[in-house]
């Protein structure tokens, strides 16, 4: 029997690096409904009652509101107030924006990769949306805590947050949780500084995360033995200070978080405020829609796809499928049936994807993948697929190149 615990985290919609990556794709999406060839490469930093959003755009779109869409998106986030420390409606909003190098524009011209580098896809069979345990579990808490925040059920949540899941492996396989840790920003709830106070009130707010988040998101069977000892919520006593105010955030810094929870690899390129064309992105889609797809076809229980790319090159330079030893034939068997059935060329990528569309925002919390396919309306009356690399429709052509 072999045994073992993985930890994975995520962190809440109001977290100031996540608050930094929904701004950027927010300009993102608004570039790209004015002009879907936008090419864009936005990062915003947050701080203390100051956005500053910056980086390179060029687009034929004749004016981008830069101030509506930061105090858009601070507000439906939560900082609506400036006892959270940002307040979306009065901070100080600073758009310093050039466009896209020449040098660069010449290889994005051509079709050709947007820049070098390597990225990583990962699936696996251990939950039903092919991710890893931990960070499925940790997306789920940090979500249900927005949830109860946005529906009044816990009023005195305050947006920042974060949640980490320990579980233990038996065999390769999830077999309980061995931690949950859960700090949730709050409101001060008593007037009283004293020690005697601060306890009650942190009694209060631990039952309330306990029983209204955790135990309403972890199923009964994989929390079964744990003690209190293991379960901690706002370990330091309190966590009133946060948010941009208690920490400046920067977009691109919660690349783990949005991927695999540390699980699969990662090649070190951030997501949130890039085009389809910036691979680091869009290659790094592809390569989850491989992975996905191959273990869902079943041929698989475990895989980690790597593409990487040369500037301004169509192809990639190389791909690369590990099966971790679960596959029902060789790894080199399973690069060949991937490359013959996923075209991994920026252009191709963006089309199948949907990467011109605006579709971006909803990707800036909870994860890039593992999330439900969805449609979304678009002021022109278009519905078009969210979440597309999460789609199961090269299932079929993978188990018939197999002859499954």
């Amino acid at each position: 029997m072999s045994s073992h615990v993985f930890t994975s985290e995520s962190v809440t919609e109001g977290h100031p690096d996540k608050v930094a990556d929904q701004i950027s794709d927010a300009v993102l999406d608004k570039c790209l409904e004015n002009d879907p060839n936008s090419r864009v490469a936005c990062e915003t930093m947050v701080t203390t009652g100051l956005v500053v959003v910056t980086g390179e755009i060029t687009t034929s779109a004749s004016f981008i509101d830069f101030e509506t869409i930061v105090r858009n998106t601070l507000t439906q986030i939560g900082y609506d107030s400036s006892d959270c420390g940002l307040h979306g409606g009065e901070c100080g909003v600073l758009p310093l924006i050039g466009k896209q190098s020449p040098d660069i524009a010449m290889g994005v011209d051509r079709e050709g990769a947007g820049d070098q580098g390597m990225m990583f896809g990962f699936a696996t069979s251990e939950t039903d949306q092919y991710m890893p345990a931990p960070i499925f579990y940790a997306h789920q808490l940090v979500r249900r805590l927005a949830e109860v925040r946005h529906d009044g059920d816990l009023p005195w949540l305050r947006p920042d947050g974060k949640a980490q899941v320990s579980i233990r492996y038996e065999n390769g396989l999830p077999s309980s949780v061995d931690a949950v840790v859960v700090s949730a920003q709050h409101d001060k709830l008593i007037e009283k500084d004293d020690e005697s106070s601060i306890r009650k009130e942190h009694r209060m707010i631990r039952d309330s995360i306990i029983n209204e988040v955790i135990h309403k998101v972890i199923p009964p069977e994989l929390l079964h033995g744990i003690n209190d000892e293991r379960i901690h919520v706002n370990p330091t006593g309190r966590f009133v200070t946060g948010g941009p105010e208690g920490d400046a955030g920067i977009t691109g810094r919660k690349i783990i978080v949005d991927t695999y929870g540390g699980m699969g690899r990662h090649g070190g390129g951030a997501f949130s405020g890039k085009d389809g064309t910036k691979v680091d992105r869009s290659a790094a889609y592809a390569a989850r829609w491989a992975a996905r797809s191959l273990v869902e076809a079943g041929v698989a229980q475990k895989c980690e796809i790597q593409l990487a790319y040369a500037i301004g090159v169509k192809e990639p330079v190389s791909v690369h499928v590990n099966s971790f030893g679960t596959g029902t034939v060789s790894d080199t068997d399973l690069e060949k049936i991937t490359r013959e059935v996923f075209d991994f060329k920026p252009k191709s990528i963006i089309r199948d994807l949907n990467l011109r569309k605006p579709i971006f925002l909803p990707t800036a919390k909870y994860g890039h993948f593992g999330r439900t396919a969805d449609k979304k309306l678009l002021a022109s009356g278009e519905s078009i697929d969210l979440f597309a690399w999460e789609g199961s429709n090269k299932v079929d052509e993978i188990r018939t190149a197999l002859k499954m």
